[in-house]
Parts: C-alpha cells; sequence; structure tokens
C-alpha cells in the first residue's frame, strides 16, 4: 500500500464500519467518558471476547465505579463479577493493584500520559493508548493483534511487533486518523481481515492490499 493511498482507505472504512460491531472498549467510553472505566475495560478485555467482557465490565461497576470504591471490595469478590474473563484471577489482583497506586499515587485520577500509565503494573501500551486517546482525546496510536496484522498485510508498515508497528505509524500515519484507527482496523480485522482466511472476496479495500503473508483466502 502507497503512503496516499491510505487516505482512501480510512475514507471507506469509515463508511463500512456502521454494519460492523463497535470494540467494547469504545463503547465503554462512549457511554462514559470515564478514564477509569475505560482503563480497567481494556483490562478485562486482554485474551477476551468483547461479549464476555461487556458483561464482565458492567457487573464490576455495578460493584465500584472508582478505584476508592474498588479498593473496598476483597479479591474475590471482583473475581466472581468478572469471570468467566481470561485470566481473572491475575486480573483481580492487578486491578487491586492499579486502584491503589492510582490513590497513593494520583489522588485517584488516572493519568492522561502514556508514559504515567506505564508506571502502572500491568497497563502496557496498548492500554495506555486506549485510556490517552479514548479517555482524554489526546494524541495516540492503540496497536494491538488486529492493527498490527493489517497494516503489516496491507504492506503500510513492515515490522515484526505491535510495539514497533505503534511507533513506524506515529512516523507516517496522518495524525488526524491516529484515534480511530484502532476502531477501525479492529472492527475490520473481526469481520472481514481475519487472521486466517481472511474474506478476501468481499473486501472494501482489497484493492489496495499487498496482502503480504496471506495464504489462504476467502
Amino acid at each position: 500500500m502507497r503512503d496516499r493511498e491510505i487516505r482512501k482507505v480510512i475514507h471507506i472504512l469509515r463508511r463500512e464500519v456502521s454494519v460492523w460491531e463497535v470494540p467494547i472498549v469504545t463503547t465503554v467510553a462512549e457511554a462514559s467518558r470515564d478514564p477509569f472505566k475505560i482503563l480497567i475495560s481494556c483490562l478485562l478485555s486482554l485474551r477476551t471476547q468483547d461479549v464476555t467482557t461487556g458483561a464482565a465490565a458492567e457487573r464490576l461497576f455495578r460493584l465500584a465505579g472508582s478505584p476508592e470504591e474498588m479498593v473496598k471490595l476483597k479479591a474475590s469478590q471482583i473475581e466472581k463479577a468478572i469471570y468467566p474473563v481470561g485470566f481473572y484471577r491475575t486480573k483481580a489482583k492487578a486491578i487491586l493493584g492499579i486502584c491503589r497506586d492510582l490513590i497513593e499515587k494520583y489522588q485517584g485520577r488516572v493519568p492522561d500520559e502514556i508514559d504515567e500509565l506505564l508506571k502502572l503494573k500491568g497497563v502496557g501500551r496498548k492500554t495506555a493508548n486506549l485510556v490517552v486517546t479514548l479517555g482524554y482525546g489526546k494524541p495516540g496510536i492503540c496497536v494491538d493483534t488486529h492493527v498490527h496484522r493489517i497494516s503489516n498485510r496491507w504492506g503500510y508498515v513492515k515490522t515484526k511487533t505491535p510495539e514497533e508497528t505503534e511507533f513506524s505509524l506515529r512516523k507516517k500515519l496522518p495524525s488526524e486518523y491516529w484515534i480511530e484507527y484502532n476502531d477501525l482496523l479492529v472492527s475490520f480485522g473481526q469481520n472481514v481481515c481475519r487472521p486466517l482466511s481472511p474474506k478476501c472476496s468481499g473486501c472494501p479495500v482489497e484493492g489496495y492490499c499487498d496482502k503480504v503473508g496471506v495464504g489462504k483466502r476467502r
């Protein structure tokens, strides 16, 4: 994919995305505009399907919607609320640890800088970027497996890890697309450009894709 073609691709995906499911963390962000709920929802979503994440987040936030309320819960209560998300026991402990740090180090406020968010145990660059972009509307590029895979499949970047993809995109992706890029590619990746046997025959941007690494396809 040539650099100048990315604008056309983004325009097409904006039109198509209305018929696809919105990523769960984006749904939480649109409903609450709360950086804390975005942070916790993102942690719950790791290695978990959106439908499971959404139900778990709803149950948990009925019990506690702030760091101060969350630390009053026992780990077992959080585990029960978020089950069956992946690694629910580990995530329950991580949530409590993060909430304690938010209270002790940030007066209960979720940081709005990526470097500060990365100081919280269990928070990686994907989560930090989502909080900054969806929670605070600040520039950032969230790169998950969909964004990493599709950006390379298109031939728009040539990278080996999600972190490399993020920094490569920061250099070449027009800044006006940074915040929405993750949402568009996650929806696109879940519905069309799947990891195995992507639906190339029905892909709205097939003509711009270099199909790097694509074997079997539909």
